[in-house]
């Protein structure tokens, strides 16, 4: 059954990581709209734009930071 053991570890390991850069996304752009910073908001790209871009990769950031300690926990281990 190793081959079942490596198909469960592969199916955690990508469902944390998408989870963690779109939910961070997500929580980013939000974060982001209540400060004034959209970065869909206008046409073109302006200062707000890329500020609000700017919260969407720091959410990136720590939602992959969150889904590796998730990671972790799950599969009993250190992550890369």
């Amino acid at each position: 059954m190793p081959q079942d053991q490596d198909l469960r570890r592969a199916l955690i390991e990508g469902l944390c990581d998408a989870g963690g850069f779109f939910f961070g996304a997500l929580a980013g752009w939000w974060i982001g709209r209540a400060f004034g910073f959209d970065v869909v908001g206008a046409a073109g790209y302006g200062f707000d734009q890329m500020v609000g871009l700017l919260f969407v990769l720091v959410g990136c950031g720590l939602g992959r930071w969150a889904s590796q300690t998730l990671k972790g926990r799950l599969l009993g281990g250190p992550t890369r």
